[in-house]
């Protein structure tokens, strides 16, 4: 079992940037594979970004390709969402989620989210 929460969303103007981690509790983060969603609409929530259990081969929606990067402490039991270049249409909610197999929309365990809004 592990429990998540987000922190460092807010408000940045289109072509800004934001970094916000999500830190797990316990001990057994390193077992976890780990990612980042957002709802949108018709979509219960849209795949962003994931990270395997050790930090190697990060994964990402082609919308975010090359603008956002996902990375991993397992030291720290976190994992860092880094944005740039961000416009307007990633205005969402972003959760944090774990999976002890292939983390996806159908994940074990969530975050509360943490809300990014991008003004243009």
């Amino acid at each position: 079992h592990v429990q998540l929460a987000e922190s460092g969303g807010g408000l940045v103007q289109a072509g800004g940037s934001l970094r916000f981690p999500c830190a797990a509790s316990g001990r057994t983060f390193h077992m976890y594979d780990m990612g980042w969603f957002r709802p949108v609409p018709g979509k219960e929530r849209e795949f962003v970004a994931a990270v395997g259990r050790s930090a190697s081969r990060p994964r990402y929606a082609d919308s975010v390709k090359g603008r956002f990067t996902i990375s991993r402490d397992n030291a720290k039991n976190t994992v860092s969402l880094q944005m740039n270049s961000l416009k307007p249409e990633d205005t969402a909610v972003y959760y944090c989620a774990a999976d002890s197999l292939r983390v996806g929309v159908n994940a074990d365990y969530w975050g509360q989210g943490t809300q990014v809004t991008v003004s243009s």
